[in-house]
């Protein structure tokens, strides 16, 4: 059953019709809200669903088959219930592995997140920069093919945390770690050398820039922080156009849907509602992994 845990109602989307684009927004948790965000001041108009697949949280911890089948199942499901225009996924993990098992699977418009290396190569003015992701992410040779093409005469640090998504998802919930945690997992991101430090840090996971302000406060020396949200939105609007003349956003057709919900607790309720996300539904799909 999906149920409503603010207003204690059952759901039914298709008492919402709606004559502009529904936007999916999907991650593994509540990293893909900063990229929800984003889209929404392109789009204020569009009917939203936010998915959450935290029962299978973290994503970094399932083999890549495991993953792609996990994804493409549970994306079948969302894609039946509410019919998006565009699915957008809002997880680096997610899309490196299993973008192009979603594309040919469905035939919706999928819009990924990789690190934005470009941007930060381009920005860089000492030729340091930092890629801070998760350990899938910085091993994976879709990065390093990345770094590669656009940041081969960069000095490029990757650094993968096994902690901050996790940190991020605390931090929503109403229990923010210490700064000392935080700092553990930013100082590797600084880096001195003969011919300068590091001046731009590209965050590479959609979890981290809901850390952004602490980072900032914490971080050794001002550096340019990079979010790939802006650019995703851009892309979503380059998909399916922008405002949809004379229709007026409602608060009713945003929603949150999570697979477990176990960590829904009155700072995440309030946190959701704050950016938009009204209601939030539960539709179980435990997360079965395979005996070892």
């Amino acid at each position: 059953m999906r149920v409503d845990l603010l207003a204690g109602a059952t759901y039914n989307p298709a008492v919402m019709p709606s004559p502009v684009p529904t936007i999916l927004v999907f991650d593994s948790g509540l990293g893909g809200l900063t990229v929800f965000a984003e889209v929404l001041k392109a789009r204020p108009d569009a009917r939203y669903v936010y998915a959450a697949d935290d029962a299978g949280f973290p994503y970094g911890r399932l083999s890549e088959t495991v993953l792609a089948e996990r994804v493409v199942a549970v994306m079948e499901r969302l894609i039946g219930l509410h019919d998006p225009d565009i699915v957008v996924i809002a997880c680096n993990t997610a899309s490196t592995i299993v973008l192009p098992h979603l594309r040919g699977r469905f035939s919706v418009p999928f819009v990924g997140t990789v690190p934005a290396i470009k941007p930060a190569a381009r920005t860089t003015r000492s030729g340091y920069i930092s890629i801070l992701a998760t350990p899938g992410t910085v091993a994976r040779d879709y990065t390093r093919d990345l770094i590669e093409t656009y940041a081969a005469d960069c000095k490029v640090n990757l650094v993968g945390s096994r902690r901050l998504a996790g940190f991020a998802e605390a931090e929503l919930a109403g229990t923010p770690v210490p700064d000392q945690d935080l700092l553990d997992e930013l100082l590797p991101c600084f880096i001195e050398g003969s011919g300068g430090r590091t001046d731009v840090v590209a965050l590479g996971c959609t979890h981290y820039p809901l850390l952004l302000p602490r980072f900032q406060a914490l971080a050794p020396w001002p550096v340019t922080w990079i979010d790939p949200a802006p650019a995703i939105a851009r892309r979503v609007i380059q998909l399916i156009g922008g405002l949809v003349p004379g229709h007026e956003a409602d608060d009713n057709e945003a929603i949150a849907v999570f697979t477990d919900g176990a960590g829904i607790g009155a700072p995440l309720r309030s946190a959701l509602q704050a950016r938009g996300l009204s209601q939030v539904v539960v539709e179980p799909w435990p997360m079965r992994l395979p005996a070892p």
